[in-house]
């Protein structure tokens, strides 16, 4: 099949690798949520080689994120889970977790869910990063933004740009605290929490 692609993957990567390799430094095993086209993981695991990089994603996704690690020969790169936020997690404690660009794709109730499974997976003084557009003061932050939002509301209702105060809230409910808010490319976010 044709590998999927996504050219805001190709346009943020490097951005999003300069904080994951300041973030992500001992050896450990990174749960990336929601794998999407695979590009990430291939270039990260590729760039991270002392990490374990265990993508996942619905199924539905999975033919595409194994067409990309077909082409590849990375030993620290694993096959997708199937991951649901509607269903148990299939996978015991990860010291670290990775998503970008899901919490305004997925509905609230889904966003109350991945907090509560990052709650339950993440082992203590692990780091969950979150990659994405965020609201502060329930304001957007770029006319983009604000553009991009209603895009998205168009698609699906459940769907729009968060706002951190709330995000906060729900990770702070699972024992995590924000320690790092970076500001990145295109009016993007990448917010970094430790667990307790």
């Amino acid at each position: 099949m044709t590998k999927p692609f996504s050219q805001s993957c190709e346009n943020n990567k490097h951005a999003i690798l300069s904080v994951l390799t300041g973030e992500f430094i001992q050896p450990q095993r990174v749960l990336e949520i929601g794998t999407g086209s695979a590009q990430h993981a291939v270039y990260f695991a590729a760039k991270l080689p002392h990490l374990t990089w265990q993508t996942s994603d619905l199924i539905c996704n999975h033919a595409g994120i194994h067409s990309w690690l077909d082409c590849v020969s990375l030993v620290n790169l694993q096959r997708p889970l199937c991951l649901d936020l509607n269903q148990p997690w299939p996978i015991e404690k990860v010291a670290g977790i990775f998503t970008a660009n899901t919490l305004h794709i997925v509905s609230w109730p889904l966003v109350k869910r991945f907090f509560q499974g990052v709650g339950e997976h993440l082992s203590s003084a692990g780091k969950l990063c979150i990659y994405g557009p965020f609201n502060y003061q329930g304001q957007f932050t770029s006319q983009s933004n604000a553009d991009f939002d209603v895009w998205l509301k168009n698609i699906d209702a459940e769907r729009g740009i968060r706002n951190i105060e709330a995000i906060n809230k729900l990770a702070n409910e699972q024992g995590l605290t924000l320690i790092h808010d970076h500001a990145m490319p295109a009016n993007n976010r990448l917010l970094v929490f430790v667990k307790s």
